[in-house]
């Protein structure tokens, strides 16, 4: 049930933890989120080789995202070539919703540092308008598309300046 009339699920942060990673995994796993995202699923020991990193490095912020008290998904920053970027991954389930929405609106509010940048796939539509109803906005400075190196995907970045 949900805590607000609309339908809408209440959406918090909290840090990590070790029950949360078998959500994540199965998340992460659904071939569907795969595709969207534009990013391939990793194996059990891959994910927990990730996951362990991720977790030790003090440089790096990772939350869970929690709506209508159930994990719903994992959202982070982390320095990466001079910028600072954000992601997250929200469960199919919770797709549509507003959750992911709710849960990049907290982390701008957490983190300072400013600009935040994001990559996203050019047909992951759902968390463009995600970017866009938080303030990001596509890089100016980028002329078309980015392709990262090895996966062919094609990306946008978007930015949030102020």
């Amino acid at each position: 049930m949900s805590g607000v009339e609309d339908g809408v699920p209440v959406v918090r942060l909290r840090r990590v933890e070790d029950e949360d990673l078998e959500v994540f995994f199965a998340h992460q796993a659904d071939p569907l989120a795969v595709a969207m995202a534009g990013f391939p699923a990793r194996d059990k020991d891959q994910f927990a080789a990730h996951w362990a990193r991720l977790r030790s490095d003090d440089t790096l912020m990772t939350r869970t995202i929690v709506a209508d008290g159930m994990v719903a998904g994992n959202i982070g920053s982390w320095p990466d070539d001079g910028r600072q970027l954000v992601g997250y991954w929200v469960g199919r389930e919770w797709w549509g919703q507003g959750v992911a929405t709710q849960a990049l609106a907290l982390l701008t509010e957490e983190l300072t540092i400013r600009p935040l940048c994001a990559h996203v796939a050019v047909h992951n539509v759902g968390s463009i308008r995600v970017l866009e109803k938080c303030g990001f906005r596509r890089d100016r400075v980028q002329e078309g598309t980015a392709t990262t190196p090895g996966d062919g995907v094609e990306e946008f970045i978007f930015v949030l300046d102020g």
